[in-house]
């Protein structure tokens, strides 16, 4: 059992508290990550365009891999080989792996879901291959991630409550079988991911379920499936303050800018989302006056930074005329400078979110940043 600065892996501490927002600390054998945080999606080992110089000098604390994808590629077992994926992908802080079960259930032509796990196909080259609950931890152990996620099926947009019932308690059997193969009291933590579609007492079914089994941490997914905003909001409201208060509590891919804040103020830890990873490549930065689209002409012969209030590489070096000559040119350096700015406008985000909890401040923050967005440069 490794020990980071006395205590053991898995130790929460709550710092702070305005209103139900926490600011709080999580050990992990690879270091501590400070809440609320961000983590940068990685998913297969990588996090698109940048190398881990790049993410720490953005202050990256965690980021996330994904199960699904080095299983198929590389092999979790060759991972396991040259000594884990933090060895391999050479990145010394916190690693959280999904199980993969979104990945696999978004391939609804070709998998098959069972009692004992899901048959699917990969979607490199059709070859078949099944997912138990048992199968997925073993792989994260390959990984050698500090978090590691249970196997759940993630229920579409608008399944209907008979469904949504049936998967829930298979969900449920399927936690309790990932706890059997991977005690409480190692150095990899496993989080519990909280299920029930829209339907408020599903959704609470399955945290009183999950938690007496229980986990280091609890996730809420199976949102940002396609639900308006509104009905997004509902369930967080209503299940942010519920989850268990002594545990980190983990939004599963949902992440704009203000869906976190609105997070946060529900009593959510952590964060993971590929919007600024992907908008970065499509060229969608997010700043403190609002999005830039700097593909657009009126940026041509703009030699401002691209925002004034960033410290990031990219705003202390470059001219927006820079970054638009780049993305318009397809220069790949385009990516890279990009994402680079979108993960600093993200991670510097949940930074001010910390000071803000602690100054009892976050509604103040989260409206600056709506007025941002609502009226910003390009809104």
């Amino acid at each position: 059992m490794n020990d980071v600065g006395g205590d053991r892996p898995g130790t929460f501490t709550v710092l702070a508290r305005d209103g139900e927002a926490r600011r709080a600390r999580l050990v992990t054998a690879h270091g501590v990550v400070e809440t609320p945080a961000f983590m940068p999606v990685g998913t297969v080992g990588s996090v698109k365009s940048l190398c881990p110089e790049d993410l720490r000098a953005v202050g990256a604390q965690i980021i996330l891999g994904n199960t699904y994808h080095l299983y198929l590629r590389p092999g979790d077992e060759l991972v396991a080989r040259r000594g884990g994926l933090h060895r391999f992908m050479n990145w010394d802080r916190p690693i959280l792996t999904d199980s993969g079960g979104f990945q696999v259930f978004s391939l609804k032509a070709i998998r098959k879901i069972s009692e004992e796990g899901v048959e699917f196909r990969s979607h490199l080259n059709g070859s078949k291959h099944f997912f138990s609950p048992e199968k997925v931890v073993s792989i994260q152990k390959n990984l050698g991630s500090d978090i590691m996620m249970v196997l759940d099926e993630c229920v579409a947009y608008g399944a209907e409550r008979a469904y949504t019932e049936k998967s829930l308690a298979l969900t449920t059997r399927w936690a309790t079988r990932c706890r059997q193969a991977y005690p409480a009291g190692g150095d990899q933590l496993m989080f519990g991911i909280v299920q029930g579609g829209f339907f408020l007492d599903l959704r609470e079914q399955s945290l009183e379920e999950l938690a007496a089994i229980p986990f280091e941490g609890y996730a809420l997914g199976g949102l940002s499936v396609g639900e308006s905003i509104p009905e997004m909001y509902d369930v967080l409201a209503h299940m942010g303050p519920k989850m268990p208060g002594h545990k980190p509590r983990y939004l599963m891919g949902v992440g704009t800018p203000l869906d976190i804040l609105q997070a946060i103020g529900c009593g959510i830890d952590m964060f993971d989302c590929v919007l600024p990873t992907r908008n970065a490549r499509n060229g969608t930065l997010y700043t403190s006056q609002g999005k830039v689209n700097i593909k657009r002409a009126e940026y041509k012969e703009d030699d401002a930074p691209l925002d004034p209030a960033c410290s990031c590489y990219t705003c202390r070096t470059f001219t927006r005329a820079y970054l638009r000559h780049l993305y318009v040119s397809r220069e790949l350096l385009s990516y890279r400078l990009n994402t680079i700015h979108n993960l600093a406008y993200f991670l510097d985000l949940t930074r001010q979110a910390r000071e803000a909890v602690e100054q009892g401040s976050l509604a103040r923050l989260t409206a600056q940043v709506q007025d941002a967005y609502a009226f910003g440069i390009e809104g």
